[in-house]
């Protein structure tokens, strides 16, 4: 599948275009983000001041959402061709290190979502030699703990893998690396709070982030995060895979 193909496909899955997302939440997160909402923060850390229209702008630039500020409620929009464009250097990143038998951490927010979209991509990169990071599990999180499910962090609760915008999960698990004396990664490749407190303490991260979430843009935009890749995060698993097999090949790693 080339790149022209990919984009048709994720827009008619809706990972892209026309998503499930709507305007009148996009704009919420927007005001919620600088308001410095917890669940929203990523744990990015501001390098300047922002105000409502620069990450009104930039969510334009980086997503594709509409330029329409008259535009308040209803349908939003992920430009498939940033989407692609994004997952192009995300690929090119990941294989660099993976090329280097780079240590990689892989860690996620939304497990029913995005789960088998970084195990796939821990797999692969494994299997081509470099070192999936493995933390030591256990450490607890509010009513749960962090495991590592397919070599991807997630936090648990409750018999369950929770959703969750925190970054908390993912500095406890850098500290639990540095307790146990164990080196930091070389690579973070992650979402939400995982993917904005790594690029905040200033390790290489690569991230997917919804159209609501502009944390993660903002990231990028600072230089925090390296490539943040707009797309739907939380569509049936499956659908990712055409996107998964896209960067695999682009990345020059192997399919599993």
């Amino acid at each position: 599948m080339n790149a022209a193909e990919l984009a048709d496909y994720l827009d008619s899955v809706r990972i892209t275009g026309q998503v499930a997302t709507s305007r009148q939440d996009n704009l919420k997160h927007m005001r919620l983000f600088l308001e410095g909402n917890e669940h929203l923060g990523f744990g990015v850390e501001l390098t300047r001041a922002w105000t409502f229209d620069d990450v009104f702008d930039l969510m334009h630039e980086r997503v594709g959402t509409s330029p329409d500020r008259g535009h308040i409620e209803g349908q939003d929009t992920i430009d498939a061709a940033r989407c692609v464009a994004a997952l192009d250097r995300f690929a090119d990143r990941l294989g660099a290190s993976v090329r280097r038998r780079e240590r990689i951490l892989f860690a996620t927010g939304h497990p029913a979502g995005l789960l088998p979209v970084h195990a796939a991509f821990a797999r692969a990169a494994a299997a081509a030699g470099a070192e999936v990071v493995q933390v030591p599990e256990g450490r607890h999180f509010g009513a749960g703990d962090i495991r590592q499910v397919f070599g991807v962090l997630v936090w648990h609760q409750h018999g369950g893998l929770m959703h969750t915008h925190f970054p908390d999960p993912m500095r406890l698990s850098l500290d639990t690396l540095t307790g146990h004396g164990l080196a930091l990664p070389d690579l973070v490749v992650a979402d939400h709070g995982w993917a904005g407190h790594a690029a905040s303490t200033g390790l290489p991260t690569l991230g997917f982030a919804d159209c609501n979430d502009p944390g993660m843009f903002v990231s990028e935009a600072q230089g925090q995060v390296e490539v943040a890749v707009p797309l739907d995060d939380n569509v049936c698993p499956g659908l990712y895979a055409p996107l998964i097999a896209y960067v695999l090949e682009r990345a020059g790693l192997p399919a599993t």
